[in-house]
């Protein structure tokens, strides 16, 4: 009966690596062609999707992936690679809130506060992602943050119709970003699972079309 089980647990084990490493490397190789990291020859969109973060770390310190976050959208839409930058991020509770601390930064770092578009509803990529077409709109997106999150980004908007592609923030070292880059790995294992099964935002609502904007719009969440 023992051995009965251990090749049951063997064969699992062996699936659900199997599973991981397919799941993996699918967005790998489906997106690496709409990946830039020179800004010069990005193409233009109207729209850049900000993927939203924490501004500081646990022990207080600020994240270097919001701070290089920041600094490639300000400079996409200095380039004149964008128009507007649309934030979508965590509002989870009434004192954590990164879609409004990251247009602070953005403000402070050139970028006009009427090209700014806030979504408080982007718990995860996968919301957000959808969220910038199926709320804001957006065909064609310029998706902003470090490549292996650009990556899980680009292959949802693939599997979404959406014609996107994507800035590389400056990356972070392999030891800041450790825990980071093996959380990714099960994250893309959700994102499959998130297909297969259906899964649909956390929260939708009314359209908001950007084009007409003409001052900060903060979108609330409604079911």
């Amino acid at each position: 009966m023992k051995t009965r089980y251990s090749i049951v647990f063997y064969f699992l084990c062996f699936y659900l690596g199997f599973f991981i490493l397919i799941s993996y490397k699918v967005v790998e190789v489906s997106t690496k062609t709409r990946l830039y990291n020179d800004i010069e020859t990005i193409p233009s969109n109207k729209v850049g999707l900000l993927l939203g973060t924490s501004k500081y770390l646990k022990k207080g310190t600020v994240n270097l992936y919001y701070k290089y976050r920041i600094e490639a959208a300000a400079a996409l839409y200095k380039a004149g690679k964008i128009e507007y930058v649309l934030i979508s991020g965590d509002n989870g509770t009434k004192a954590y809130n990164e879609p409004i601390t990251m247009q602070e930064d953005l403000i402070k770092a050139g970028v006009p506060p009427e090209c700014i578009c806030l979504d408080y509803a982007g718990f995860r990529t996968f919301d957000s992602v959808i969220r910038s077409k199926a709320i804001f709109g957006q065909d064609s997106i310029t998706i902003i943050s470090q490549p292996f999150h650009n990556k899980r980004a680009l292959f949802i908007a693939k599997y979404k119709d959406i014609n996107a592609i994507a800035y590389n923030a400056q990356k972070v070292s392999t030891k800041y970003g450790f825990k980071t880059n093996l959380r990714e790995v099960f994250a893309r294992c959700k994102m499959v699972l998130d297909f297969l099964l259906g899964t649909q935002p956390k929260f939708l609502g009314e359209k908001i079309i950007i084009d007409e904007l003409t001052q900060p719009t903060n979108v609330q969440a409604t079911n």
